[in-house]
């Protein structure tokens, strides 16, 4: 990859967890089973230190990150998780689960390319945060579901 192609992907990956930040935002204000919300909260300022790292790395690579704001798909994402947040935990949680798997699903594309060795091993760290994230969603939903059955 030239240095073009590198900046490139990493401000793809910096607007993506812009997204995920703004709409783990959307989220947070309806959850309301507060040991779900304390870990949404620590995923969402996990999406902000991987904007900060990858940011920072685009800087030492002469790039400009781009701005902490929204783009077209990031208000379309954020739009999405507050009307299906507006129906509580599990309904925030569903938007959730499918705002992660986009998330995993790109940082497990960028762990394919040929990202220079430092940039790389932030993509798998930032990776395994995605899969963890992800990961505890599922759980929750399925607490929710099986909570749900059995009243």
């Amino acid at each position: 990859m030239d240095n073009k192609e590198v900046l490139d992907q990493v401000e793809k990956l910096i607007h993506l967890d812009v997204d995920a930040f703004h709409a783990y935002e959307q989220a947070i204000k309806n959850i309301d089973e507060a040991i779900v919300r304390e870990k949404l909260v620590l995923f969402q300022a996990e999406h902000r230190r991987h904007v900060n790292v990858l940011s920072e790395k685009m800087r030492e690579l002469g790039g400009t990150p781009p701005e902490f704001t929204k783009d077209f798909k990031g208000f379309f994402i954020s739009g999405f998780t507050s009307l299906r947040s507006m129906t509580g935990t599990k309904g925030a949680l569903e938007a959730m689960e499918t705002n992660e798997r986009l998330t995993t699903s790109s940082y497990e594309k960028a762990a394919k390319l040929n990202f220079p060795a430092d940039i790389a091993s932030l993509v798998q760290i930032h990776l395994s945060d995605e899969q963890r994230h992800l990961s505890f969603i599922r759980e929750a939903l399925s607490r929710s579901s099986s909570a749900e059955r059995n009243r």
